[in-house]
């Protein structure tokens, strides 16, 4: 019987070796004569991963449409810097998080002298027009950007305006046929949907990773400036250095947030991404188009988010909210009857669970806006209307001077009071309070502060006599002037024809 087996066994084994045999003849017959490479044909598949839409319909998840959907509204930003030691003393450093995630992508050597440096970003197109919303980090300090399409095309941009509390900038090039993102309302994104991260990590230009909402509403401490809006869209969406600037985007391929920065001990990605909502970004950029800067409405609170530790110490019972801390004198928090100890449920009917939440909805409003907060005092829901002022304690909007030539500068104007200029014995002059990339910046070696008195000799008292000098001018222009210190300079750069 053993035999009789093995028997069955050996001949079904020199059957099927001579089909095989058989098989590769027939192969080899015909690809002879054109070569060894064969192709196989690809088996129909079916789409395994499903999710659902705002609506809940049932749908494929496939992010192939949204990447070539979104791919050509995301650029490449290069910012040139000099290393001259006078600008390198008096410009101000990215603080170390925001380092971290801009990345030591700077080319050069180590002495100031030597060839610039280099730093690399990203950025989107909002609209035809050719405005770009990126970081303020990516810009900063720059004497020169550079914007490189999707389809590698190059065009030197000017910056139109930043917002350091939201680290966010806004930058136009002269391009036709740009495609372009729209912004949704980032109110209505949630956590655990899906999001696709857009930008130039490491070098490498147009990446899509993709990933999901991991929190709303959160805080990272990464933003020095006194007034800094911090609520970021957490995602575990894979961000590197080269992101920052760029699109996190929805399932739809429009914009959720702008990507800006990354918790990591090591600098690179390790699951934790945060983006500034699209509804900040909607409202800087607004500001930016409408009044030349960001209009910031204040309560003027101190403000903590209440937790189980938080309850214990001011012995009250738990609630979510927004711990009412402190609030200021004649601020517009205090004419609205405020008090510390208040417990903040709602802005404008919207939950106010945490404070970098309710950052969030304060920051979408201007100076003279009124805010219905809904307070817990006492035990009892109290409704209180707020109409929120600016940081100098009124309602103004405060405008900027808006004319090209100021953006080809890229400086911000202010003219100087009166009782500065009576301290520093000047009959007036204007202020250069920011500076940006530009003509100033980049062929001077002017510090933000400079006063200036004159223009090519004549008088400067107001913004406007800045932009009507120098509106049509061309050719040489000689800049006269003092710091606060009383040091005067002259400093002299050349407008194109």
């Amino acid at each position: 019987m053993k035999n009789k087996n093995n028997w069955k066994i050996y001949l079904f084994s020199a059957i099927i070796a001579l089909a095989v045999s058989l098989v590769v003849v027939g192969i080899d017959k015909g690809t002879e004569n054109e070569g060894a490479i064969t192709q196989v044909q690809t088996v129909a598949g079916k789409n395994v991963l499903y999710t659902a839409d705002a609506e809940g319909n049932i749908k494929p998840l496939d992010f192939t449409d949204t990447s070539e959907k979104v791919l050509d509204a995301v650029v490449h930003i290069k910012s040139t810097q000099s290393s001259t030691p006078y600008q390198k003393e008096g410009a101000r450093q990215l603080p170390d998080p925001f380092r971290e995630f801009f990345g030591d992508m700077f080319k050069g050597g180590q002495t100031p002298q030597m060839q610039p440096r280099v730093g690399t970003g990203s950025g989107v197109i909002i609209n035809d027009k050719g405005y770009i919303v990126t970081n303020n980090h990516v810009i900063d300090n720059a004497q020169e950007v550079e914007v490189t399409l999707y389809n590698n095309e190059s065009y030197k941009a000017t910056v139109i305006g930043t917002d350091p509390t939201t680290d966010l900038a806004l930058l136009q090039i002269n391009a036709e046929n740009l495609k372009t993102m729209a912004l949704v309302n980032s109110d209505d994104v949630e956590v655990g949907e899906w999001v696709l991260a857009v930008g130039n990590p490491m070098g490498l230009n147009s990446t899509v990773t993709a990933g999901i909402v991991s929190a709303k509403a959160r805080s990272i401490n990464i933003n020095p400036e006194k007034f800094a809006v911090e609520s970021f869209i957490q995602t575990d969406a894979a961000i590197n250095p080269g992101n920052s600037g760029g699109a996190l985007v929805n399932l739809d391929g429009n914009l959720v947030g702008i990507n800006t920065a990354i918790a990591s001990s090591t600098g690179s990605y390790t699951g934790y991404g945060f983006a500034v909502p699209s509804n900040i970004v909607t409202k800087v950029v607004e500001d930016l188009l409408k009044y030349g800067t960001v209009q910031r409405g204040m309560l003027g609170v101190t403000i903590r988010t209440m937790d189980g530790a938080l309850a214990q110490e001011k012995e009250v019972d738990f609630t979510k909210g927004v711990w009412v801390e402190q609030v200021g004198e004649n601020s517009a928090a205090d004419k609205a009857g405020l008090e510390s100890g208040d417990i903040i449920l709602k802005a404008n009917d919207k939950e106010t669970n945490t404070s970098p939440r309710l950052q969030e909805i304060i920051a979408s409003k201007r100076p003279g806006d009124a805010v219905k907060l809904t307070l817990l005092r006492e035990g009892k829901e109290k409704e209180v209307s707020v109409v929120l002022e600016n940081a100098r304690g009124n309602t103004e909007i405060v405008k900027k001077e808006k004319r090209e030539i100021l953006n080809l500068l890229g400086a911000d104007f202010e003219t100087l009071d009166k009782e500065t200029a009576n301290k520093l014995k000047l009959d007036g002059g204007v202020r250069i309070s920011k500076l940006y990339p530009g003509k100033i910046r980049k062929e001077t070696q002017i510090r933000e502060g400079f006063i200036i008195t004159h223009i090519d000799g004549q008088r400067v008292e107001t913004v406007a006599d800045v932009s009507n000098i120098l509106e049509n001018k061309t050719g040489g222009v000689m800049l006269e002037g003092i710091y606060e210190d009383g040091s005067k300079y002259y400093y002299a750069f050349g407008l194109d024809s």
